[in-house]
């Protein structure tokens, strides 16, 4: 028989194992959300000071150009890069799924461009998208004398210079997870829908999907914080250029913490940046939970 004591040990272990990882969350992370949010409704600049301002800031966040210019090129940012990175990591998933011949160097080539940091592809993509070099050059020795690719110096084309780098980096990742969930379908849901002469593009919009929606619940969280926190690209390839036609928030964010001295102001900016990923967190959370508690 096991004693109480050994009951009590057990049933302890498993928490005091959590422990420092739960620390982490409080301390490393909900804490520092706190003293964030603190500081934001302060008038601190070079230090934090303790005084309450209210909402100013968010005021004069919402008041500043560049704030709104980066966030209506993060929403255009946002959306293209979700869909499209969506769309050919599912085409490359189902593509590998066929069991092509080399699937596995294929795997490793469609997943390595994510092991690269956003600094090195950045560089790479403005070596590539440079005019007079790279893509412009290759296209015009081939006898194409007036052919002229700018965008990653045209104002109102360089967003989707960066579309174009990220969606490169991030479609293997989609790739890998929409692919596992294709590799735990039953056999015989294809076997039934071969039988009954359903043709696979319905298999795939009617059935398929709809199976797949928790491993597209789980990319579409992925890539929404992706979107959220992008920076090192646009570092690496524009620094926010021409002029501020690329900037992004957590651009604008460092900026003003590093740059301009302006703690308050960034802090604001971190704070409403980290809204739309609440927004899609926590109801994803919820649903886990009442998927577990049934």
């Amino acid at each position: 028989m096991i004693s109480k004591a050994g009951k009590l040990g057990s049933r302890l272990v498993p928490h005091l194992a959590l422990l420092p990882m739960t620390l982490t969350v409080v301390v490393a992370y909900l804490a520092t959300i706190a003293w964030t949010v603190k500081v934001s409704l302060s008038s601190s600049r070079t230090l934090p000071v303790d005084n309450f301002i209210g909402l100013s800031q968010y005021a004069r966040l919402f008041d500043n150009e560049r704030w709104i210019m980066s966030l209506n090129n993060l929403a255009i940012y946002g959306v293209l890069f979700i869909v499209a990175c969506l769309l050919i990591g599912f085409l490359l998933a189902v593509f590998i799924d066929q069991n092509v011949k080399g699937e596995g160097i294929l795997r490793t080539v469609f997943l390595y461009p994510y092991a690269m940091s956003f600094v090195a592809t950045g560089l790479v993509w403005q070596w590539i998208l440079t005019p007079g070099i790279g893509v412009e050059n290759s296209i015009r020795q081939l006898g194409f004398s007036n052919f002229q690719f700018d965008w990653i110096i045209d104002q109102d084309m360089v967003i989707y210079t960066i579309v174009i780098a990220t969606v490169w980096q991030a479609s293997g990742l989609v790739m890998a997870m929409l692919l596992a969930g294709l590799r735990g379908i039953d056999e015989d849901i294809w076997k039934a829908a071969r039988m009954d002469g359903i043709p696979v593009w319905r298999v795939y919009l009617s059935i398929i999907i709809p199976m797949l929606m928790p491993q597209f619940a789980t990319v579409l969280l992925l890539l929404t914080t992706a979107v959220v926190k992008l920076f090192d690209a646009v570092e690496a390839m524009t620094q926010g250029g021409p002029g501020t036609a690329s900037e992004v928030p957590a651009k604008f964010i460092m900026d003003h913490l590093f740059g301009r001295a302006n703690l308050a102001l960034a802090s604001a900016g971190a704070v409403m940046m980290l809204m739309p990923v609440l927004a899609l967190l926590i109801p994803y959370l919820y649903a886990r939970a009442r998927k577990a508690g049934r």
